[in-house]
Parts: structure tokens; sequence; C-alpha cells
């Protein structure tokens, strides 16, 4: 049977596995933490990679254009949504730990318009398809760079620090929101993610 979650928020539509989105601004070191994370855990959870980056180094075009971003945001939605779905099938006894959720494309979304009601669903809806969320803050908070070798990383510190500003302004409605905040240390910052999974995990059990 799938790993369960008990006292957690489910939405009707998806299973009963757990689903932990690890979010937040470019920059934030969520991406090097979901996988130390999943090193660390690897018994219990599976990662589910960053739908983004793996379309847009996969040859998607990303070009600032109103309707080419709106194609962009529709495709990596359902791609998301899928890949979760995949990931599930695969390892129905583990945790699934997602870099970034449906929720994200929301700030990268035309203004000109309302994202969920493009994809056909609500804010609420998706922050009910995950039972918590590990918000790391971005390095663009005490000015640090936040070039990581990603090619699909084109943010300047600016765009980082209003995408981290819009990100946690959705996804902090979610009940289970933890904060992980920008620090002098990237090592206390990662541990401090690791203590947040810890307590999650603490109250998962089979059933």
């Amino acid at each position: 049977m799938p790993l369960a979650y008990h006292g957690g928020m489910a939405s009707a539509d998806t299973d009963r596995t757990l689903r932990i989105v690890l979010t937040g601004g470019p920059g934030g070191g969520k991406t090097t933490a979901a996988d130390m994370l999943r090193r660390e855990f690897d018994d219990r959870v599976a990662l589910v990679p960053e739908t983004a980056t793996m379309l847009f180094t996969g040859g998607f075009p990303r070009v600032d254009e109103a309707q080419a971003r709106r194609s962009a945001q529709t495709a990596i939605f359902h791609v998301q949504r899928n890949l979760e779905d995949v990931q599930t099938a695969l390892y129905p006894r583990k945790i699934l730990l997602c870099d970034r959720g449906t929720v994200d494309g929301a700030v990268y979304w035309p203004e000109d318009g309302d994202f969920f009601e493009a994809m056909g669903t609500t804010l609420e809806a998706e922050l009910a398809r995950y039972h918590h969320v590990i918000f790391f803050e971005t390095a663009a908070v005490g000015g640090l760079s936040i070039a990581s070798g990603n090619p699909a990383r084109i943010e300047t510190l600016n765009e980082a620090l209003e995408l981290d500003q819009a990100l946690r302004k959705l996804w902090s409605k979610h009940p289970r929101f933890h904060f992980v905040p920008h620090g002098p240390s990237f090592l206390a910052k990662i541990t401090s993610g690791l203590h947040s999974l810890t307590e999650i995990l603490a109250g998962a059990r089979y059933g």
C-alpha cells in the first residue's frame, strides 16, 4: 500500500501518498537541498525533479513574449502533474519530494490573465495537492549571487527577489508552510531544511 499521511492536507482528486514540495525564489538552494534530502532519506523519499529545468534545458524555448510564457507555463503545469503521478506509480511506498510544485507557474504567468483559471483549477485545489511546503528563501535577499551553473536560470537579483516574494505570498497560504530563511551559512540552511523534513517524516506512517 502507498505511504499515507494522516491529518495532512489532501485534495479529493489525489491519492493518499504524502507529497512535500520544496520551493522558493531562484538561488535559494532548493534543488541542492532536494538532492541532499533525497540522499539522506533515500529509503523513504522519491524525488520529483524540477520540470521547468527539464524542459528548458531539453530544448523547450524560453522567451519573454507573453503568449510564449503562457504556452511554456501551461506545458510545465501539465508535465509537473503527470511527473508526480509517474513517480507515485513507480514508488508507491515512498514519499514524493517535489522540486517545485504546480503553484509556481502562477508567478511566471503574464499579468493580463489568471493562471489558475487558465489551467482549469484554483489556488486552493493546487495547494491541496501537497501535504507540506518547505520554502527556501532566495540568497538574493542578502545580495548574494544566485548563479549556480544552471543554464535555465536567467533571473537578475532583483527579479529573484520579486519572484521569491510572489511565491511566498502564494505558498504561505498552505496550512503546513515551513519557512527556511536565508542566512550566512548555507550548511545551516540545509540543516534547517533537513530538520523540517525529519519532523514531517515523524508524522508519516504506512497505512
